[in-house]
């Protein structure tokens, strides 16, 4: 018994972060989205996960996630860009196997060393480390960047595998990333509060001996509050098997996704936010 307590005080200390499967962000973590509205039903999977990334008993952003492919959706958040380090720790969601899990991000490792779970629980409905090792061409690609939070908390919460993508390695470390680092910053000049949604549409192609989608395509949408009277907008759209962004309205952006998706017409933030 002695044992056990001790066990757990131990697991306790090893916590790095904390994130919740919850029934929508509109009750749960609606900050994230301009005038608390996510995107609607038209880009949601079969399997879908709604989670709130949580980290030291704090909100940062949130991910509709694909338990089916293993990658998100979408991930959104504020815009904050800060100087400091990259974060190192991967983590992973627990309650992805079920609500008697904790509300914590955690390492794959403490999982299995105090919890109790086998890499075959945890692996059935999210990618683990495993996954992603010995890739070719391809990276570990963050939807929701580290780099456009302004701490370590912030941009630790951002290293959990729900918010990765394989993605392709040139795009990644090139175009992608130009677009994140250069243009963001000269699209939100001006703006008080920028809210965005990075996501991913799945591809035909797989990692991981069928485990974890790769996506056919990556885009990220903003939506610049300027002030009380004016808003902006922008979004991009990649190929993942090329090093080139391609720049569009947010209409436009949602056409595509229209296209792609076969479903009902993508609204990617509320009707506020200017299409043009």
């Amino acid at each position: 018994m002695l044992l056990l307590l001790l066990l757990q005080v131990s697991a306790s200390c090893l916590w790095l972060g904390r994130s919740e499967v919850v029934t929508s962000f509109e009750s749960s973590c609606p900050q994230f989205f301009f005038r608390e509205t996510p995107p609607n039903e038209a880009l949601e999977p079969e399997s879908p996960a709604w989670i709130c990334q949580r980290y030291k008993n704090q909100y940062y952003f949130a991910t509709l996630y694909d338990r089916n492919r293993r990658i998100p959706v979408y991930s959104a958040y504020l815009y904050q860009p800060g100087p400091g380090k990259r974060p190192k720790t991967w983590l992973v969601e627990p309650q992805l196997m079920g609500p008697t899990y904790p509300k914590t991000l955690e390492r794959e490792w403490t999982l299995l060393n105090y919890f109790n779970v086998s890499l075959e629980q945890l692996s059935k409905s999210q990618a683990i480390l495993q996954d992603y090792k010995n890739l070719t061409g391809l990276n570990r690609g963050h939807l929701n960047p580290s780099g456009h939070h302004p701490d370590s908390s912030s941009r630790t919460a951002t290293f959990t595998l729900t918010n990765i993508v394989p993605q392709d390695e040139k795009l990644n470390g090139g175009a992608w990333n130009n677009y994140e680092q250069q243009t963001m910053i000269r699209r939100t000049r001006g703006c008080n509060t920028t809210y965005v949604v990075v996501g991913a549409v799945p591809g035909n192609n797989y990692i991981a001996k069928g485990r974890v989608n790769k996506p056919s395509y990556i885009w990220s949408s903003a939506c610049c509050e300027v002030d009380t009277n004016h808003r902006k907008s922008w979004a991009a759209i990649a190929e993942n098997d090329k090093n080139e962004v391609q720049l569009l309205t947010l209409g436009e952006l949602e056409d595509v996704l229209t296209e792609l998706y076969g479903r009902d017409q993508v609204s990617l933030f509320d009707s506020d936010c200017p299409r043009e």
